[in-house]
């Protein structure tokens, strides 16, 4: 390796990369360099003969972070780690083991829980709509990560769910798994629980899965959930060697399981556990960290996060009188950032729910400022890249009449690419932006690159769901944004019911809502502006108490902004 792995790292990143052996628990604060820490340990440890590569398994929580785990490795010349998702590690392990075991193929997984579960309330009488039945689906999703029975279920959720009583609920979940059983398949959850119970119940496959994978690193552990944790131990067996990383001001998924006191308790339970904090922010301004830390203070493993550099602007809080003249007034201050010379892919706005984005798209759009929702289809799947996809394979095989630049650029072009960017607001632009994004990665690619080499790259990170760049402004919800970053981020509905949520009613539920608008205020880099509105329809809205909490000292008042923005009071 040319590439000295712990070169270029602060003090903690190196100690934290540097420590081979051992459990090892990197307590990772936002935009303090987790992923960096967690390759370089690796190519560390297969540097100096440490670690084999094809003894390491590496886990996160999304095809995409594991995706960037691989590129980054072979970017430090590191091949071979199998850097995966829980599900996908499990789900490889059973495909392996079951035909060992059961002398038969593995079940087939189940593409659509919500349409299964509708033969099953068929089967048993009930009718229900899609919506019922996608909160039935959350239900056995819940019980299944935290590993609770049926019965177990019933005595710990008691009242059911909306619009159906406990009993039919607990009679519809039977009916799922025993016409799953009779279909030969396994749902997302089953995959966790199957290779545990494989793993715990067959000596042979503990045997194999221990002399395969040596060394672990797990990231994102706040999010680990019972059943994920369990099937971790049994990865590990006997041994002593597993890095995790997380952050618990982070924790956003409790509802679906997740349980950061795995992440808060991990060197309690050893006695012989390296923690490092990483605290030492590379992303954000100190301006945007100050109202961070004010709204984690005092919080169970919350970091302080800090930057040498100097303070920028103190981010912005306003309020506007309804909901349109709050997505007038961002929209408005985005098209001023583009006037001046903001890059549009430098720009998000972030918000608690899918259905706030529809004011937004239509502000936007009148300004003839182009979005993306992010959430949406995969870039790999949209149509318009499918098909660019295959033209540009097609090309790779004649020929060329040109440079390898100018042949995509023919290609695209004969798709739809046009020099003048459509309006935004509609198909025609999301299409071209699209076709758009593929054109750049051709002008980035490396001086000799061919065309064939070219289409493999883009197959590989169709595969790795590594999607490029969109010179789009970004809305996304909380919960999408987390681990991305802009320079620029308008965070909105920064009022009670919206954050914190008007279903949040527990302590524990109102700081799930405080850690997700932690989340959001981390995403900016540069500037933060924060708004509410005072009314939705003919509702009155009361300022939310994250604002309340952050203070005066860390939030100056924005003046009116737009026609319909009125000035904030306390």
């Amino acid at each position: 390796m040319s590439v000295d792995p712990l070169a270029d790292l602060d003090e903690r990143q190196r100690e934290a990369a540097s420590t081979l052996r051992g459990h090892v628990c990197v307590l990772a604060g936002a935009g303090t360099g987790k992923t960096r820490v967690i390759t370089h340990r690796i190519a560390h440890g297969v540097d100096t003969g440490a670690y084999s590569p094809q003894r390491v398994m590496a886990v996160t929580f999304t095809t995409k972070a594991a995706g960037e785990l691989r590129g980054r490795l072979r970017a430090l010349g590191v091949e071979g780690v199998a850097a995966r998702t829980f599900h996908a590690a499990a789900l490889a392990q059973l495909n392996f083991f079951w035909p060992q075991v059961a002398r038969d193929t593995a079940p087939a997984i189940v593409d659509s829980k919500v349409r299964l579960l509708s033969h099953a309330a068929d089967g048993i009488g009930l009718r229900l709509d899609a919506s019922t039945l996608r909160d039935v689906a959350s239900q056995i999703e819940w019980r299944k990560v935290t590993m609770r029975s049926i019965e177990q279920y019933a005595v710990d959720r008691p009242g059911g769910i909306p619009g159906l009583a406990l009993d039919p609920l607990l009679a519809l979940q039977r009916a799922y798994e025993k016409l799953k059983d009779e279909r030969r398949q396994l749902d997302f959850e089953d995959v966790l629980l199957a290779c545990a119970g494989m793993i715990e119940s067959e000596p042979r496959v503990a045997a194999a899965v221990h002399e395969q994978y040596r060394h672990f690193t797990v990231d994102e552990f706040q999010d680990v959930s019972p059943v994920q944790n369990r099937l971790l131990q049994l990865w590990l067996g006997d041994r002593r060697d597993l890095c995790v990383v997380g952050d618990a001001s982070q924790t956003i998924y409790s509802f679906a399981g997740a349980d950061p006191r795995y992440l808060l308790d991990f060197a309690a339970r050893d006695d012989d556990v390296t923690v490092v904090r990483l605290e030492r922010n590379y992303r954000s301004d100190a301006a945007v960290l100050a109202v961070a830390n004010e709204l984690m203070r005092g919080r169970p493993g919350a970091l302080q996060l800090v930057t040498p550099a100097p303070a920028g602007p103190v981010p912005e809080v306003t309020a506007y009188e309804d909901d349109a003249a709050e997505a007038e007034g961002i929209a408005t201050r985005i098209a001023a950032q583009i006037s001046a010379g903001v890059d549009p892919q430098d720009i998000a706005v972030l918000y608690r729910l899918n259905a706030q984005s529809a004011p937004l798209l239509a502000a936007l759009s009148a300004r003839g400022i182009p979005a993306t929702v992010l959430g949406g289809k995969r870039f790999w799947d949209l149509p318009e890249v499918r098909q660019a996809l295959l033209a540009l394979r097609g090309a790779s095989v004649a020929p060329l009449s040109g440079s390898f630049l100018a042949t995509v650029r023919d290609v695209l072009r004969s798709l739809g690419l046009t020099d003048e960017a459509p309006p935004a607001g509609g198909a025609l632009r999301d299409a071209w932006e699209a076709r758009a994004a593929v054109l750049r990665l051709a002008e980035d690619a490396p001086e000799g690159t061919t065309l064939r080499a070219f289409t493999d790259e883009l197959t590989a990170r169709a595969k790795a769901q590594h999607e490029p760049t969109m010179r789009t402004v970004t809305l996304a919800t909380l919960h999408a944004a987390k681990g991305l970053e802009w320079s620029h981020v308008h965070l909105l509905g920064l009022s009670e019911g919206l954050l914190p949520i008007s279903y949040a009613t527990t302590f524990e539920q109102v700081d799930e809502e405080r850690r997700l608008t932690y989340v959001g205020v981390t995403r900016a880099a540069r500037t933060l502006s924060l708004s509410w509105a005072r009314r939705s329809g003919n509702r009155e809205r009361q300022r939310s108490r994250f604002l309340q909490e952050i203070g005066r000292g860390t939030l100056r008042e924005g003046g009116a902004r737009g026609s319909r923005a009125v000035r904030p009071t306390r």
